[in-house]
């Protein structure tokens, strides 16, 4: 009998201690985890500028950068003052997966590239102020590699065939950092694209086109083959424009992307009173998220 009610009062005991172990457990689960102490503003603004600053250098060392448009070669296209967006993937060497938007380069495509230095007009580029191979410069691919280009007047011909563009007649606007003055805007047949040419240019046609610039080395006298892996560029300003018909080709090698969109556009023809009024007050607002093509 005794020792029945030892096993009793031994099984009563592991109960009541399990149970002891199990209220133990649960006051313990809902005792709340002590918080760490609060985060300082500065903390928080430290660490959102850090990841920031992250996110920047990953977007412009693979995806894309932003540029600045000094010069009106490209002018109506892209004027002075135009900051914009540079897509620095869709251009990639080799095959091009069909999962990735990426492909090769295409007449008309606006690209942006490392300036390959004018080696045919010494002086110019120190005159100028550009840095061969280190500053960007943008411009319209006309001719592919192994084509033969040549320049008549306003006419392009690529393979000894007519490229259709859209040609217009357009002067100089306000002052030189404004766009052009449009003169004479003909109905378009469908071209890709606008190119703007002088009055002079126009009016003298392919047969009798003025004598080309004494910087003009390329595709303007007699037809010019384009070399494999290169591009032969043109700025849209045609008259305006020191471009592969002054310093040659342009490698693929060096070319950065494709221009995108127009994020800002500040109107550097404009009066300027102070940085504040300036920005809304020249800022050209309708260009804002305009793609550029």
């Amino acid at each position: 009998m005794a020792r029945k009610n030892r096993k009793a009062d031994d099984a009563r005991s592991k109960a009541e201690a399990k149970e002891s172990a199990s209220s133990k457990k649960k006051a313990t689960e809902s005792i709340p985890a002590k918080p760490g102490p609060p985060k300082s503003v500065w903390r928080e603004y430290f660490e959102s500028a850090i990841y920031t600053a992250i996110m920047f250098v990953f977007f412009i060392t693979f995806i894309g950068r932003t540029v600045g448009v000094p010069t009106g070669s490209m002018q109506n296209t892209i004027v002075i003052g135009d900051h914009f967006l540079i897509n620095k993937f869709v251009f990639a060497p080799g095959s091009h997966p069909f999962f990735l938007p990426q492909r090769d380069i295409r007449r008309g495509d606006i690209i942006v590239f490392k300036y390959p230095g004018d080696n045919y007009n010494p002086g110019r580029d120190e005159d100028s102020g550009v840095t061969p191979y280190k500053d960007y410069f943008i411009k319209r691919v006309i001719g592919l590699p192994g084509e033969t280009i040549e320049v008549r007047g306003p006419n392009v011909y690529i393979n000894g065939q007519l490229l259709p563009e859209h040609r217009v007649t357009a002067g100089m606007g306000i002052n030189d950092k404004a766009p052009l003055d449009i003169r004479n805007d003909p109905p378009g047949a469908g071209e890709p694209y606008t190119v703007y040419y002088k009055e002079s240019t126009m009016s003298n046609g392919p047969d009798k086109a003025e004598k080309p610039p004494s910087i003009f080395h390329f595709a303007v006298e007699k037809p010019y083959q384009i070399p494999p892996n290169n591009y032969f560029v043109m700025g849209d300003n045609r008259d305006d424009s020191a471009d592969s018909r002054a310093w040659g080709t342009v490698s693929a090698d060096l070319v950065i992307g494709r221009a995108l969109f127009v994020f800002w556009s500040n109107d550097e023809s404009a009066p300027s009173t102070n940085p504040l009024i300036d920005f809304f007050k020249n800022t050209r607002w309708s260009r804002t998220g305009r793609m550029i093509k």
